[in-house]
């Protein structure tokens, strides 16, 4: 297969200008030219590709790469063509090609000029494909991003299950396999499936020591994550987001920021994600807001800071996007805002779902939890994930965990009556169910397997230790290895050979009780006013007091109640950002371009004013600008209000009841918009009844639709003409 003559150092340095292989590169790169199936587990930036580029360019024959992930191919054929002068000697096969492209990359192939062929797991399976590989020389086949040949990794694919038949259908070549996220679970998965389980193996170590691990809570996250990229000025980052949605909102708000961002997910047509990536990749932008379900495949080896919007569904899928930050070695930031909103969310997402899908699925994300919420070192725990140990002190203040150490207590007592609880219940139950025994709360399960009759049940149950206690002491069992989870088995507790010798002989081992992120929130949607406002959230107390004695002034003065001004969850996030000029108090929520206009200036000159004599240090970045909201349905209600439509015939055309449009347009009157409906009040309601609802309002302290129905008689009036009363209401007062 290769010139002897040439050392594998000489090929590296002729073809890739390199002078010495990076890690294990060297002996996989020998074993694969040996004809051994080979299996790399290698982290992201330790140099995968190359393993199997090296051995393609200086073999007989093409090497056929089998990669899911269409931006890659592109990316990695564009980087190999720039290697020799001939553009054949890469080429990519997948749906985006036309079928020209595919005739002049097979004659290519014939003509013995290309030596990389990437190909999409769907257009191996293809019976023209596969009986065209049949007539060439292939050299090897290389499986990329392994992981997905199993349910335990982050982006199963049911087509990589049927590479191994096909690729015997084809011919017998080494097969070289490649991950850089896989359990002990998954690898195993991984070597069975390819029928790998004699091939040698190379498996490094996952810590990327350049990277720093935070996690923060998220609350007010779209003014974070601008504040953050404002303050990376001119640095290269990927934002991910859950939803396409979210992607689309967020790279436009960081636009109109003046932040040079686009879109990037599975929904954008090829070309698009083409341009977008060659942009980022060329530095006319600085951000890419992506998916986080669409590998990206991004090669860029300056990636600065990796942000996750919304957390991932699995440590593997978090470990592999944070690790396209700093591929270089240098500096490589990763960010993430944890609600718990958010995990409550993925779990729905998982309903109707196979049962098997969603027993996993829910095992990912309970490990993905303990990661967000543990105070113990987050390296330590990420490497325990993927089978390897760790010191946390070689973590170096690498995370924001040691890098702010919270106080650790001894929890050597704690944690030998955990072990002996998973004992107890015979190592047949996941963590919450032990936990529910220690705690002594009757549950099913409890009662059905008679827990309650054991001897430890209830005796973890002091005041000062909860749910959240008992987490963090089975979260230390499992980073020291005194429990292990079978996850297999649904996740049920083990008790290890060092758990039965600590039982035996306890030791000192010191705890950090978790984070909490309950009150977190996750800032979506702005739905209608009405909650919130008591000072808190960070505000300052001082000048949210002063606001609402404003407001209260300027209400009675205008005779108008004050929810009808600001809401009180307005003047809170006044006393957050502290907004003194017109442009910034637009942006406060449930403000808008009118009602700023129409009553701001008291309440800036106030802000402005506390802010000089106390000399605040305002939040950088406060010019948030929002994007305009681009709802097709918001315009569409607005234009056939302004058409004087009847409401029925408006809601009929969208399909929603009427009930839903009412409140449809209640969002946009918040939001500051005026609308003129009472065309359609006029056809319902007599005057005297309007009369008397706009008196009703205009004297109310309370916007309560349950407190005017009590007032105006549930007799006399509907909840919807209320409803409707009330949007006449603020539109003509408020906006």
């Amino acid at each position: 297969m290769l010139d002897v003559e040439t050392s594998l150092l000489e090929y590296l340095q002729k073809y890739f200008g390199f002078k010495q292989f990076k890690g294990p590169q060297e002996p996989i790169i020998a074993s694969l030219l040996e004809g051994k199936d080979t299996f790399v587990i290698m982290p992201t930036g330790g140099g995968k590709s190359l393993c199997y580029q090296l051995p393609a360019l200086v073999s007989e024959g093409t090497a056929i790469v089998i990669s899911p992930l269409i931006a890659l191919m592109k990316n990695q054929v564009d980087a190999l063509r720039n290697f020799g002068n001939e553009e054949g000697i890469a080429h990519f096969l997948n749906s985006s090609l036309t079928k020209a492209e595919i005739t002049k990359v097979k004659k290519d192939i014939t003509d013995g000029k290309t030596k990389l062929l990437y190909v999409a797991p769907e257009s191996l399976t293809k019976e023209d494909n596969i009986a065209f590989f049949n007539e060439i020389k292939i050299s090897f086949f290389a499986i990329d991003e392994a992981h997905c040949i199993s349910e335990w990794g982050h982006d199963f694919r049911p087509e990589y299950r049927r590479l191994r038949p096909i690729i015997e259908q084809i011919g017998k070549v080494p097969i070289i396999a490649l991950t850089a996220t896989a359990t002990p679970k998954v690898q195993q998965d991984i070597q069975k499936n390819l029928g790998m389980s004699s091939a040698n193996l190379f498996k490094s170590s996952f810590n990327r020591s350049n990277l720093y691990y935070e996690v923060r809570p998220k609350q007010n996250v779209i003014k974070e994550i601008i504040k953050y990229v404002k303050s990376q000025q001119g640095k290269s980052g990927i934002i991910y987001c859950l939803s396409r949605k979210k992607v689309e909102e967020l790279a436009e708000t960081l636009q109109v920021n003046g932040i040079k961002a686009l879109p990037y997910h599975a929904g954008l047509e090829a070309k698009e994600r083409a341009k977008t990536q060659d942009a980022f990749l060329m530095e006319d932008i600085d951000v890419i807001v992506a998916t986080i379900a669409f590998g990206m495949g991004i090669d860029k080896p300056d990636v600065r800071f990796v942000i996750h919007h919304d957390i991932p569904k699995s440590l593997e899928g978090y470990y592999q996007e944070t690790g396209r930050g700093g591929r270089d070695g240098g500096e490589g930031n990763c960010v993430t805002f944890y609600s718990h909103d958010d995990i409550v969310k993925l779990e729905k997402f998982m309903k109707g779902k196979p049962v098997a899908e969603q027993e996993i699925g829910k095992q990912l994300l309970t490990e993905t939890v303990s990661y967000a919420e543990t105070s113990s070192c987050r390296r330590k725990f990420l490497l325990h994930y993927f089978g390897e140990e760790f010191d946390e002190s070689g973590c170096g203040g690498m995370c924001d965990n040691c890098r702010n150490p919270k106080q650790k207590f001894d929890g050597m007592d704690d944690i030998a009556l955990a072990i002996e609880a998973v004992t107890d219940v015979k190592e047949k139950f996941k963590t919450k169910d032990v936990i529910n025994v220690l705690l002594g709360i009757i549950t099913s399960t409890v009662k059905s397997y008679k827990h309650n009759e054991l001897e430890c049940f209830g005796k973890g149950a002091e005041d000062t230790k909860n749910e959240k206690y008992w987490n963090a002491i089975f979260r230390q069992a499992f980073v020291s290895g005194l429990l292990s989870k079978d996850v297999e088995n649904y996740g049920l507790l083990k008790v290890t050979k060092e758990g039965a010798a600590f039982l035996d002989k306890p030791f000192s081992m010191m705890v950090t009780k978790d984070h909490d992120y309950e009150g977190t929130e996750s800032d979506d949607e702005d739905g209608p006013s009405g909650g919130g406002g008591k000072g808190g959230s960070g505000a300052d107390e001082i000048l949210f007091s002063a606001l609402k004695d404003l407001l209260k002034q300027t209400a009675h003065k205008l005779k108008l109640p004050p929810y009808v001004i600001f809401a009180e969850v307005s003047l809170e996030e006044m006393a957050i950002q502290y907004p003194i000029k017109m442009d910034e108090l637009v942006n406060i929520t449930g403000v808008g371009q009118g009602k700023a206009q129409k009553f701001g200036k008291p309440f800036l000159d106030l802000i402005s004013k506390y802010v000089d004599e106390n000399e605040i240090e305002r939040p950088l970045d406060m010019v948030v600008k929002s994007i305009v909201n681009k709802s097709g349905l918001k315009v569409y209600i607005i234009q056939n209000i302004d058409r004087k439509l009847p409401l029925e015939d408006v809601a009929k055309a969208k399909g929603l009841s009427l009930a839903d449009l009412i409140i449809e347009i209640e969002s946009i009157v918040h939001s500051g918009t005026k609308v003129n409906i009472n065309y359609y009040i006029n056809d319902i309601l007599d005057e005297d009844k309007q009369e008397e609802a706009m008196e009703y309002f205009k004297e109310s302290n309370s916007d309560s639709i349950t407190d005017a129905l009590k007032e105006l008689g549930e007799d006399e009036y509907s909840e919807e003409e209320i409803r409707l009363m009330r949007i006449r209401f603020m539109s003509e007062f408020g906006n």
